[in-house]
């Protein structure tokens, strides 16, 4: 049985706490990044790219028949695709109202936001916009197909 949202959230603290160092941190969530799911080559449009980010985001959203959001992303440097993976790892296959009543609250709790340089926070909040924008539309899609 897939976990909540809540509990992968809880799940990644957890992960987090192994680690003594930033330094480990980082290297954990880079290594995340490179096992992200590889983006097809097509959805690598201007319309998925994430604005506000200072290095390329890519974030592709569908909508399965079992209204979960499948997102698929990508990213060239490193640190932001495994930022991704992370919120990947929380959000993807999951319904738009869970990831509305859901917010990234592990990003807090591992203490990311104050260990990230602006620009890289600033890029994190991009993408869970993003996500949320996404998770809003395909709602109001699929209530009106309801």
């Amino acid at each position: 049985l897939m976990s909540s949202i809540s509990e992968k959230q809880n799940h990644i603290v957890d992960e987090f706490k192994k680690f003594d160092s930033w330094e480990a941190k980082y290297k954990y969530i880079i290594d995340l990044g490179k096992h992200l799911v590889e983006m097809a080559p097509k959805h690598k449009t201007d319309m998925n790219k994430v604005k506000g980010c200072q290095s390329q985001v890519w974030l592709h959203a569908e909508l399965l028949p079992d209204f979960k959001i499948h997102f698929s992303a990508d990213s060239d440097a490193l640190i932001v695709k495994g930022l991704i993976a992370l919120l990947m790892k929380v959000y993807d296959l999951e319904k738009p109202t869970e990831i509305l009543k859901n917010p990234p609250k592990f990003i807090n709790e591992i203490d990311l936001g104050t260990h990230l340089s602006p620009s890289r926070a600033n890029g994190l909040n991009a993408m869970i916009k993003q996500i949320t924008n996404y998770a809003i539309a395909f709602e109001m899609l699929a209530k009106s197909k309801a």
